[in-house]
C-alpha cells in the first residue's frame, strides 16, 4: 500500500498541475470576492469562511475526474481488480494520496487566503481546522463519483454533479463551525462533531461505493 500511496502521489502531482491547478484555482475564487463586493471589509470579514470553503469545495471537485483515469488508460485497473488485497483498501490509499497531493495544499493555502477577507485569528484558526477535517470527506465523496464515471469519455462534468449535492452538508457544517468559534453565543463544538463524523462515514462509505462501481464497470 505504500508503493501505492506514494505512486499516486507523483501521478497527482503531474496530471493536469496536480495541487497548482487547485491552490491558483481556489486563489482566483477568493481573490475577485473583494472586487465584487467592494472596500466593506466588515462584509468581507462576515463572508470570508463561507468563501474560503465554497472556494475549497469547488477547487477539490477539478481532479477527482483523475482519481482512476491514469489505471484506466495504462490498462492497470485490471490488475487492481483482481490483485489479492482488498480492492476497498486500494481505493481507500488512493483516495488519501489525492487528498495529500490536492486537499492539503488548499488547507495550506487557507490562512493566506482569509487575510484577503480580512478574517480575525479565531476564524482563520476555525477555517484551517474545519478544511483540515472536512475536505477529506469531499474526496472520499469524489471516489465513489469517479468510479462511475471511470468509463466515460467526458466523465468530468458527471462527476461534479454527483459530488456537488452529497457535499453540501460537509458544507453547511464546515461554514457553521466556523461561524461558531467567532461568535459566542452560539458552541463550535456541536458543528465540528457532526463535520468529522460526515468525513468518517464517508470514509467508509465511499470507497466501498467506488468498489462496487469499478467492479460493475469491468462487467
Amino acid at each position: 500500500m505504500t508503493g501505492l500511496l506514494l505512486r499516486d502521489l507523483k501521478l497527482s502531482v503531474r496530471a493536469g498541475g496536480g495541487a497548482m491547478i487547485g491552490v491558483l484555482f481556489f486563489m482566483t475564487v477568493v481573490a475577485v470576492i473583494p472586487f465584487g463586493v467592494g472596500p466593506d471589509l466588515n462584509l468581507l470579514a462576515r463572508i470570508g469562511p463561507a468563501i474560503l470553503w465554497i472556494g475549497a469545495l469547488l477547487a477539490a471537485l477539478l481532479g477527482l475526474d483523475r482519481l482512476f483515469q491514469a489505471e484506466r488508460e495504462d490498462g492497470s485497473l485490471d490488475l487492481l481488480l483482481m490483485q489479492d488485497t482488498p480492492l476497498v483498501l486500494t481505493v481507500l490509499t488512493k483516495c488519501l494520496a489525492h487528498w495529500i497531493a490536492t486537499g492539503l495544499p488548499l488547507v495550506i493555502a487557507s490562512p493566506l487566503l482569509s487575510l484577503f477577507m480580512n478574517m480575525e485569528v479565531p476564524a482563520i484558526g476555525a477555517t484551517v481546522l474545519t478544511l483540515l477535517v472536512g475536505t477529506p470527506a469531499i474526496t472520499f465523496i469524489g471516489a465513489a463519483g469517479a468510479a462511475i464515471a471511470v468509463a466515460l469519455p467526458r466523465g468530468g462534468l458527471l462527476v461534479s454533479i454527483l459530488v456537488l449535492p452529497l457535499a453540501i452538508p460537509v458544507l453547511i457544517f464546515g461554514v457553521s463551525a466556523v461561524y461558531a468559534a467567532v461568535q459566542d453565543p452560539a458552541p463550535f463544538l456541536p458543528p465540528f462533531l457532526i463535520l468529522t463524523a460526515l468525513t468518517l462515514v464517508f470514509a467508509v462509505i465511499g470507497p466501498v461505493a467506488a468498489a462496487a462501481a469499478l467492479r460493475a464497470s469491468t462487467d
